[in-house]
């Protein structure tokens, strides 16, 4: 039993962003500082109630980016200093969002303890390595991110913050190796577990899914697959699950060994950013050397996000959502009696819309955050959910849940093939094809403008909001740029008034509704690190079966070129082009 002393260090507030359910983003050099992090740990344990803090048991752990195993020995010294009785961290420290979740509301000591909350270490899909991002949130008893009230707390306390506690000559634990390291403090024990990463998830997926039909279809000689981690934390998971509980080849795994630096990519699932992925599925400049596997996916560096991919065919973050919902009753046990109801955020594609009608499901339409879907799931309103940014998750978490996403689609593509496995093979682009056959198609693409000067990027959105007061003006410039795009309709701010706590959320995306159901939808996103990303989404619903089957790009030029010319983009940001499209 190693003996420890609490030591109380003078320090001085920061100013730092004010964190939302995504956390504190900064690049690296800034968390390093002196006391920079320590303030925002500090500042998080006096915003929490003390029956969350003393006495209880955290998870420590993230998506192994550079500066987590620092960040982790921190934490956990002052952890101990604050009374906390036990840590929990993942081997090697890595543990995925949706896992952290999961380990959260799913997990049980030894000696009983269950987890109250958890700092999770990640920048989400933002690049890693010592001139990159780090990040830092906190997720609540329920697995999920701490909701605004908490967030603002922590804020406040960062501003005004003059001390903080720390354990200082607690020696650091091996993280490498799972057991547990007993230390004795002023107040009593304080334990730290290193556990298995994996465990606990998997059994939580096997729980959600049948692996024998998906082991069957992957058995298939019919059937390839290829799972890319751009080596984030997925790769924890990636050779457990798909290769020794369901049969996929080893080589069917691309990139799926954790880096910090995330192999100097860019760890976001998208067309742009899952270069090797993309190519390998056929979908690239030049047709590939194989022939591509029947179905691909890629994760983001928490593991949190997901992009599906069929041969030579891509699934918009849209679509999969409603795919899913479409299939879940008859693919997925967990789903087997019923839907609860069905969300998606604001920004998303109202594919999913469509098919709650056709379901007679509850739908929800909410704000870009996590948060929102949280609350529908602990009311029993949601038991689907997605958002277009590359994210989609059921209640059996409070988080988004790349894996379970491609393990769905596995399930629904088992499902659809359990008699065909000796024919020709239902594939992923004949499931988005029948969905569109049946729903209608929304044609949909995101434009990202990253690292936008901030002030540009206000001025661009006050233009925008200022615009909405005269429609009849609103229309006259767009018949001057196109005049065979539809009228606008509606336009306005987005406010969230949430059914179950009644917390009204403005200011949540600027509109314009045109009267064919088309939409343009313009947003600043918080998930960057530095300047401003501008989100600007273009939507076109289709429901001729005879003009489902166009090219994306082909089908939204003339909105995206009235999107572009009515928000004076070029003009305010000085980009001629988006950073990525999606």
């Amino acid at each position: 039993m190693v003996l420890f002393n609490v030591s109380r260090v003078d320090t001085t507030p920061f100013d730092g962003q004010k964190p939302g359910t995504s956390g504190l983003r900064k690049k690296v050099k800034v968390f390093v500082q002196p006391h920079y992090l320590h303030n925002f740990v500090q500042a998080t344990f006096n915003a929490l109630t003390e029956e969350k803090v003393r006495g209880a048991t955290l998870v420590v752990s993230g998506d192994g980016r550079y500066f987590s195993k620092e960040a982790i020995q921190i934490i956990t010294k002052m952890s101990a200093a604050n009374g906390v009785r036990r840590v929990w961290v993942g081997q090697n420290g890595l543990l995925s969002t949706p896992a952290v979740s999961a380990v959260i509301r799913e997990r049980v000591g030894a000696d009983g303890s269950k987890a109250t909350g958890a700092f999770i270490l990640t920048a989400s899909h933002n690049p890693g390595g010592p001139d990159e991002d780090f990040g830092i949130k906190y997720n609540m008893e329920n697995g999920g991110p701490a909701p605004e009230g908490i967030t603002n707390k922590i804020y406040e306390f960062t501003t005004t913050i003059k001390e903080y506690l720390i354990a200082a000559d607690l020696p650091d634990v091996d993280i490498t190796t799972t057991g547990v390291t007993n230390f004795t403090g002023p107040e009593g024990p304080f334990d730290v577990e290193v556990f298995d990463s994996a465990s606990d998830y998997i059994k939580l997926m096997k729980s959600i899914f049948d692996f024998e039909s998906i082991k069957k279809l992957l058995s298939s000689p019919k059937f390839t697959f290829c799972y890319d981690a751009l080596h984030g934390v997925a790769g924890a998971y990636a050779k457990s699950i798909f290769v020794d509980e369901l049969g996929a080849q080893e080589s069917s795994l691309l990139n799926c060994t954790p880096k910090e630096d995330f192999g100097g990519g860019h760890p976001d699932p998208n067309l742009t950013y899952a270069k090797e992925l993309v190519a390998r599925l056929g979908l690239g400049k030049s047709e590939p050397q194989d022939e591509p596997p029947e179905f691909g996916a890629a994760a983001d560096g928490d593991a949190d996000r997901n992009m599906i991919l069929g041969k030579r065919f891509f699934v918009t973050p849209s679509d999969s959502v409603a795919i899913i919902a479409a299939n879940a009753v008859d693919a997925i046990p967990y789903f087997s009696s019923g839907l609860k109801g069905v969300a998606r955020s604001m920004p998303t594609s109202a594919a999913l819309d469509v098919v709650a009608k056709h379901l007679n499901l509850k739908f929800f339409e909410v704000p870009t955050g996590w948060k929102f879907f949280g609350n529908l799931m602990d009311a029993g309103l949601c038991s689907v959910c997605g958002e277009e940014s590359f994210g989609t998750g059921s209640d059996h978490i409070r988080e988004k849940d790349g894996i379970w996403a491609v393990l769905a689609w596995l399930s629904i593509l088992a499902y659809k093939n359990k008699d065909k496995l000796e024919d020709k093979l239902v594939t992923v682009e004949d499931i988005v094809r029948q969905h569109w056959a049946t729903y209608g198609r929304h044609y949909y693409t995101r434009y990202d403008y990253e690292n936008v000067d901030a002030g540009a990027a206000k001025e661009l959105m006050a233009y925008l909001v200022k615009l909405q007061s005269s429609l009849s003006e609103v229309n006259e410039i767009i018949n001057g740029v196109r005049s065979d795009v539809s009228k606008v309709s509606h336009a306005d701010e987005f406010e969230y008034k949430d059914p179950v706590d009644g917390s009204i959320s403005s200011h949540q995306g600027i509109r314009y509704l045109f009267e064919d159901g088309s939409r343009l939808i313009f947003r600043l996103s918080g998930t960057g690190s530095e300047g401003a990303t501008i989100r600007l989404y273009i939507e076109q619903y289709e429901k001729d079966p005879a003009k489902i089957g166009r090219l994306s790009n082909e089908a939204l030029a003339p909105l995206v070129e009235v999107a572009l010319k009515l928000s004076k983009m070029e003009e305010f940001t000085g980009r001629s082009a988006p950073t990525v499209i999606t």
